[in-house]
């Protein structure tokens, strides 16, 4: 994309060229407004390159730049300076300024089909915080994908076999008295997923206490696998697995429509078992290897760990399932990139499968990013776990938001709840364990998702007290002081997305929306817009902010209301 960074970057190198003889590699940064626009260290590169550099070093280097660029870019560059060693600030003309606050962000995934793997919740238990977590993290990355050109297929796996679900089979089995389908009637709606939950509680408590139990529930596993596999919908225990299985998905569902998040297929663990089977087989004596009645992948001389993939029984692991998944979302989409998004716990774990399957696919592989985040922990740090039951909710979480925001507001505020969440959980840095703070979130001041709201709805108000004409974007009048710092700030946005982009880190975007905001309290505490002699420079410069805010917000799927 031709963008003012980029001309002024290939009018440096061409400069260079034409001075030293030399390719070089310009990149521009953004220093601190007092120094200007944009910098480059371009001159000390060029220093270590010359076999006679002239006598100033480069300092003398940057120089000779700066005075053929004022020249080259005249009308858009208004001055560049020698800094420190060698360094060369660049201002830009206020017209090039206005020009750069138009520009759009950069696509450099165009055509590219992605798929985005996150949420991940086993059907038969509860969604916890991290589910939430990751459930707005991954949908931030796709919608950073789309912006940045790429075809997003966003998708969901879940185990609906396994262990687990055996657990879960045997305590409901318990409850219900024995095979009785009809019961399943008895059990509230609101109800049934904590219900679901409890069971499998139990069932786990089982499992690891009581020797006889654990025996059935190991057999009952592998007659929920015999279920799935033949299609089973008659037999008693398959329409209380059914039954409870599409439990869940709605559970899920309403869990997902509250976030505004909508995923294009559900990968059951159960519809990728027989392809990783399958696979796994295949390459018995090549990639995996007999042990023990098991079929492992020793991964211990890649500096990993060794794991099982069909356990002593026939079944497939975890690890067998991935297998399938790689190969199921392969075969419904032919990805140029696949991203999968857990918890940081399953780093290892990955590490392993991917290396397995890199032995025998290695380009599904090598188009397949892993990103973990840190976990969302209870008060005093304390981990969740599922398995003992200490869960925080993710629909507890999202049900007390909107309390919290009702009472701060004085009134109910979907949006506004929306936009705590949300944003809490995407201003930090995706990879690190975090605490949610719930009156932190709500809040109308400081670092929330609330207050970019009320911020953008702020703006908009302004825009909408004019009578003004605000004249067409081809105007570029000449700037003050705090109108240019303001104006400086806006431009700084298409870099963030593209870097946002580049990492696949929305807190790049958050941390960027909170400065701006900053930035615009106080030019409108220094610079009145309505009623002032520059009021349509103004008010073009709060509608180029308004517009940042809401293409900002939107990337990260909160809504940026009109007025609050």
């Amino acid at each position: 994309m031709n963008t003012m960074k980029t001309e002024i970057e290939l009018a440096i190198a061409g400069i260079c060229k034409e001075l030293f003889k030399l390719d070089v590699e310009v990149t521009l940064t953004r220093p601190d407004e007092q120094f200007g626009d944009y910098a480059t260290n371009v001159a000390l590169q060029l220093a270590k390159q010359l076999k006679s550099p002239p006598a100033g070093g480069p300092a003398e280097i940057a120089k000779q730049i700066a005075s053929k660029l004022t020249v080259v870019m005249s009308g858009q560059v208004a001055s560049a300076n020698v800094a420190g060693p060698g360094f060369l600030n660049i201002v830009l003309s206020d017209e090039a300024l206005w020009q750069s606050s138009h520009q759009k962000v950069a696509a450099p995934f165009f055509g590219q089909t992605a798929v985005v793997e996150y949420s991940n919740p086993n059907p038969f238990k509860i969604l916890h915080a991290g589910h939430l977590y990751t459930s707005i993290v991954g949908d931030a990355i796709a919608n950073l994908l789309e912006i940045a050109g790429a075809i997003v297929h966003r998708v969901n796996f879940g185990g609906d076999v396994g262990l687990h679900v055996g657990k879960t089979m045997w305590s409901m089995l318990q409850s219900l008295g024995g095979e009785y389908p009809e019961k399943l009637n008895e059990i509230p709606k609101k109800d049934r997923s904590e219900w679901m939950t409890s069971n499998y509680i139990k069932g786990t408590a089982a499992y690891e206490d009581d020797d006889k139990a654990k025996s059935k529930i190991i057999q009952l596993n592998k007659q929920i696998y015999q279920i799935s596999s033949d299609g089973d919908k008659d037999s008693a225990l398959a329409q209380i697995y059914w039954t409870c299985r599409q439990w869940s998905y709605d559970y899920f569902d309403e869990f997902y429509e509250q976030l505004g998040i909508k995923f294009e297929k559900y990968y059951p663990e159960s519809e990728t078992s027989d392809i990783g089977l399958s696979k796994v087989k295949e390459n018995i004596g090549k990639v995996f290897e007999q042990s023990d009645g098991a079929v492992i992948f020793d991964a211990k001389k890649y500096g990993l760990h060794t794991r099982v993939f069909i356990n002593s029984q026939g079944l497939p692991t975890y690890e067998a399932k991935d297998v399938g998944l790689i190969f199921k979302k392969w075969q419904d989409y032919h990805f140029d990139r696949s991203i999968v998004i857990t918890g940081n716990e399953q780093t290892q774990y990955m590490a392993v499968v991917l290396k397995a399957i890199e032995q025998f696919a290695p380009d599904l592989v090598k188009a397949t990013t892993h990103l973990t985040h840190g976990m969302v922990k209870l008060t005093g740090g304390q981990k969740m776990s599922s398995r003992k039951g200490n869960i925080l909710r993710a629909l507890e979480i999202l049900e007390a938001v909107r309390a919290a925001t009702a009472v701060r507001q004085k009134k109910e505020d979907t949006d506004s709840a929306l936009g705590a969440v949300k944003y809490s959980f995407l201003k930090q840095r995706l990879g690190g364990d975090i605490v949610f703070d719930i009156d932190e979130s709500v809040a109308l001041e400081g670092n929330s998702g609330p207050y970019l709201q009320y911020a953008h709805a702020r703006a908009r108000s302004i825009l909408k007290k004019s009578d003004a004409v605000l004249g067409s974007k081809n105007q570029k009048p000449s700037l003050q002081a705090g109108e240019r710092s303001l104006l400086r700030k806006i431009t700084e946005y298409t870099d963030v997305v593209d870097r946002a982009v580049e990492e696949l880190m929305p807190h790049h975007i958050c941390t960027y929306l909170y400065e701006t905001a900053q930035i615009f309290n106080r030019f409108y505490e220094n610079n009145r817009v309505l009623g002032d002699a520059r009021q349509t420079v103004r008010l073009q410069l709060v509608r180029a902010y308004a517009d940042v805010l809401k293409h900002g917000l939107g990337l990260l799927k909160i809504p940026a209301p009109e007025k609050m």
